[in-house]
């Protein structure tokens, strides 16, 4: 008899995503969650202008069952916004069920800051810029590359030397410096 592991290594390479989706599945459910796809596609079922000023928490069922009440967390000045747009956002979040699941919404506000589960960052961080590569990585990687006729290739092969020769390097025998490759 072979167990669920065995069978897993017997069809050879799987999607990351059919490995979490069982823990995941499982811990939206301990949430009321019973279709994880709200949780996990949010800015898809109710827009990203509504996903950056919400998180669905919890979805409670009530005693008599007709209609469960979905729980937002959002911030104190996004209150009055999200609150003009409970019925669209409804509308939506029943879509994505594909019946009418959610009956009621509630808000709940949280402050910019406090504790993990309260925190109101919704949106991605903001990037930082990457610092400007040394004049001397760049000449030495556009030197190495000078000979490929492909403009496109070549630029692309340039940049991967760049990148390459930045790094810090994690043993001094491993990665060439680019004094090194001068010499060489």
């Amino acid at each position: 008899m072979t167990s669920s592991a065995d069978k897993r290594r017997m069809r050879g390479f799987e999607p990351a995503s059919g490995l979490v989706r069982e823990p995941v599945r499982k811990a939206g459910e301990s949430r009321g969650f019973t279709l994880v796809r709200l949780l996990t596609h949010w800015p898809e079922v109710v827009g990203a202008e509504i996903a950056a000023m919400t998180r669905p928490v919890k979805i409670g069922y009530g005693k008599s069952g007709l209609g469960a009440t979905l729980t937002l967390l959002t911030t104190g000045p996004a209150a009055p916004l999200v609150q003009m747009q409970l019925e669209r956002i409804r509308e939506r979040v029943n879509a994505c069920y594909g019946y009418n699941a959610i009956s009621r919404l509630l808000i709940t506000q949280t402050a910019p800051s406090g504790f993990a589960e309260g925190q109101a960052s919704f949106g991605p961080a903001p990037s930082t810029p990457s610092p400007a590569p040394d004049p001397t990585i760049v000449k030495c990687a556009e030197a190495a590359v000078s000979a490929i006729s492909d403009p496109d290739l070549r630029a692309a092969l340039a940049m991967l030397g760049q990148n390459v020769l930045s790094r810090p390097a994690r043993a001094p025998e491993s990665t060439p410096s680019a004094t090194d490759i001068q010499k060489g």
